[in-house]
């Protein structure tokens, strides 16, 4: 018999941002080890081992289904969490928005610029450069749970930013795969999916107080609809992942009457509701699964590592996650608060927010993404761009993650003694 307390228990661990990170983490390095051990072929076998029922847009590479379809539940979250941040969070407020919104922009132009020089000075080929959007992304589950580890003294305002510039980050990157990424659109296919994405948003909205009481009527009565137009957008040739944003887009962030809601919280809508129920199956299993089948690279050893190296692929993204990104997230903030009527929070420092930007290179998951959309699988420019945002991210981590450790034990301190920060500084 199951037990309701376990359950919840479980539950409540796999929506910690840390919980997120640690599986993420562990699945990239089993991925790592396995692929580089004399497992590696029957890694590579089960990733490229196709699985299909026969129909169009079902038959699938056991890695192609967790890019393509797996991940797509991840992207439903994002869209739920951007609506929520547009209608009822911090990207409600465009003033106060705005710094972490323009920092955002910053750390997406900066890398793809010195992406694109080093391989332009490197004298790269054609295909090279179509990896530029490759080290423009921040992962969101891995740098809010570096922040999660490593600062539990550290002002809040800091989680606020870093999650508004992760979230405004990964809307860029969805514009990005869907205008760059996508060959030729099928017409018809691509009106069958806004059709469904409708009768979705009137079902939303119009039952959503019901959706919110049946825990089951989101399996039974979404899920389905929603597998739907995730094939309809996947056969009109747009990346099917887009499809989990605009579902996700379309449920409705609104306040309902607390006696209809059983275990979530009485001020939840259905959107953070709906995210508050699928977020342990996001962070549970389809990021690990996504990174166990996406980071395993067979480095070949010291050569491997060598030719990685070699490659003006993997040494743009390196640069462009531990260069690019701070400089420009730190630089277009500090613009902005000089420049602008945003301010910088005074809950923290200059150097707070510096090394905030190093975590936001921690560039996993979206990255992986689109290095696989822009070389394709098991190609050596992709195999090499897996590499260099391995490096680069785990880098990001711990130069960030070192920096705020030391902040973190400094804001503890100000606690103890309770002084100002600024004042506690000088």
């Amino acid at each position: 018999m199951n037990n309701p307390s376990r359950a919840g228990n479980l539950g409540a661990f796999l929506r910690r941002d840390t919980t997120g990170g640690l599986l993420l983490l562990i699945a990239m390095v089993a991925a790592l080890v396995i692929a580089n051990s004399p497992l590696g072929d029957f890694y590579f076998g089960v990733r490229d081992a196709h699985v299909g029922i026969g129909v169009p847009g079902f038959d699938h590479t056991v890695g192609e289904w967790a890019a393509d379809g797996l991940l797509a539940i991840f992207f439903f979250l994002t869209g739920l969490e951007l609506k929520t941040e547009f209608v009822n969070g911090e990207l409600r407020n465009i003033r106060k928005a705005m710094l972490p919104v323009v920092a955002a922009v910053g750390g997406v132009i900066m890398p793809a610029l010195i992406y694109l020089g080093i391989n332009i000075a490197a004298g790269a080929e054609e295909t090279a450069m179509h990896g530029w959007a490759i080290p423009t992304a921040t992962d969101i589950a891995f740098a809010v749970s570096v922040l999660a580890v490593v600062g539990s003294a550290l002002p809040t305002a800091m989680r606020t930013f870093l999650l508004t510039l992760a979230v405004v980050d990964d809307l860029i990157a969805i514009i990005i795969i869907a205008f760059v990424y996508t060959e030729s659109v099928r017409v018809l296919f691509l009106g069958c999916a806004a059709v469904l994405l409708i009768i979705f948003w009137v079902l939303t909205h119009k039952y959503a107080n019901w959706f919110m009481a049946k825990h089951w009527a989101a399996w039974v009565i979404l899920l389905p609809l929603g597998v739907a137009t995730w094939w309809c957008v996947y056969e009109a040739g747009v990346h099917a992942t887009i499809a989990g944003v605009l579902l996700g887009f379309m449920v409705p962030v609104m306040k309902t009457t607390p006696r209809v809601i059983r275990h979530e919280d009485p001020e939840m809508g259905l959107a953070p509701a709906l995210e508050h129920r699928f977020r342990p199956l996001s962070n549970g299993l389809v990021i690990p699964i996504f990174a166990f089948f996406s980071a395993g690279v067979a480095v070949g050893g010291i050569d491997g590592i060598k030719s990685a190296a070699a490659d003006p692929v993997a040494l743009g993204i390196v640069a462009g996650l531990l260069i690019g990104k701070p400089v420009g997230i730190f630089g277009a903030a500090w613009l902005m608060d000089r420049f602008s009527p945003a301010e910088k929070d005074k809950d923290y420092t200059w150097f707070d927010l510096f090394g905030m930007s190093f975590v936001a290179g921690i560039g996993f998951t979206v990255s992986l993404l689109v290095a696989e959309l822009s070389f394709g699988i098991g190609s050596p420019h992709n195999d090499h761009a897996k590499v260099g945002i391995l490096f680069g991210s785990m880098l990001a981590a711990i130069i960030g993650g070192s920096m705020l450790l030391a902040r973190n034990a400094k804001y503890k301190k100000v606690r103890a003694h309770g002084v100002d920060p600024d004042v506690y500084d000088n």
